[in-house]
């Protein structure tokens, strides 16, 4: 397995990042495999998925340069920078252009595991690679970005909760299940690849939520490293839960929806991103649902989360909700 060492300090001083060209990339990496791992990807699939692979079917040597250069355990450096807090995404496509172009080659070589096809022996692989992100960021990402930051940063609020009541162990063993844990003994497990340990001890540590994927380790000399992690479920794929019509006839539409996400705590803000409700509605909804003894607050550091109470489980079971309901999203340098 792959894993760092780490100190308290390193710890401490990591944060959370939302970045949209993270965002772009891991969507690029979803219209390569072409798998769905849940419904709301699969639908967004339909829509997105032939244009991607027409562009592609027009630009064959771009084509060959996006399946060489996502290997099935290392995915070439220079098409994934390492994300920077606050960088526009232009100015990382930018970064990608600049690469020396033999540099982008052995880094393709390395991930190929092997010699490098004659077709991409040239060099604008770089501006090839930027310019496909940028379509992928235009076409696929963008018209979609105020809707995925709302979640992302949900996501961030919850991840955030997490460690004031389960501490960083309890984060990390969640962020990419079977692949990320805490090993015990300042020991953090990235992949299930082997590969040599690493010592970040002192280095900057980010973790990086996005809405499609399961995510990754990457990292950029000297002294900066991150994990990219896929959202929780319910927050992926909000669509994966159904509303009961009995419930939503007792409750309304749209507190129904609220009240049927809340078997596990969530914020405001995380309920605001999933059902795309105003935030004056959803703390009405939230307010109603308390004053009925239906769900309950909870305080995790700075953040207020509500949850199902067990009235509410019987309410939901006797809607006939659950049977059938389930919330629904390789690596670089792994």
């Amino acid at each position: 397995m792959g894993w760092w060492q780490v100190d308290a300090d390193t710890l401490v001083r990591s944060r959370f990042v939302v970045c949209p060209f993270t965002e772009t990339f891991a969507t690029l990496r979803l219209l390569h495999t072409g798998t769905a791992a849940h419904p709301g990807e699969e639908t967004w699939l339909r829509a997105h998925l032939p244009g991607y692979r027409a562009r592609l079917a027009a630009d064959p040597v771009t084509a060959l340069l996006v399946r060489s250069g996502m290997g099935t355990s290392w995915i070439a450096d220079f098409l994934a920078p390492l994300p920077r807090d606050g960088t526009p995404l232009e100015e990382t496509l930018d970064r990608i252009r600049a690469t020396d172009p033999a540099q982008a080659r052995a880094d393709v070589r390395v991930s190929l595991r092997g010699p490098l096809p004659a077709a991409l022996e040239r060099d604008d692989l770089p501006e090839r690679a930027a310019a496909l992100l940028a379509y992928v960021w235009t076409a696929t990402v963008r018209p979609y970005w105020n809707r995925r930051r709302r979640i992302l940063e949900g996501d961030v609020v919850a991840r955030t909760a997490q460690v004031s009541r389960g501490g960083w162990a309890a984060v990390i063993d969640s962020l990419l299940p079977g692949q990320t844990r805490w090993m015990g003994d300042n020991r953090l497990q990235v992949n299930r690849y082997e590969r040599p340990p690493r010592d970040i001890r002192g280095a900057e540590l980010v973790f990086v939520p996005v809405t499609p994927g399961r995510g990754w380790a990457t990292w950029e000399e000297p002294g900066r490293y991150a994990l990219v992690y896929g959202c929780a479920g319910a927050l992926a794929d909000p669509g994966a839960r159904s509303v009961p019509a009995s419930l939503g006839t007792l409750l309304g539409a749209g507190r129904a929806r609220v009240f049927v996400l809340l078997d596990s705590p969530l914020s405001t803000s995380q309920l605001v991103a999933v059902t795309g409700q105003g935030l004056g509605s959803v703390g009405r909804h939230l307010r109603v649902l308390l004053d009925a003894g239906l769900v309950e607050r909870r305080r995790a550091g700075r953040s207020v989360l509500y949850v199902r109470t067990a009235a509410g489980e019987v309410l939901l079971a006797a809607s006939g909700a659950g049977a059938g309901d389930s919330p629904g999203g390789v690596s670089i340098r792994s």
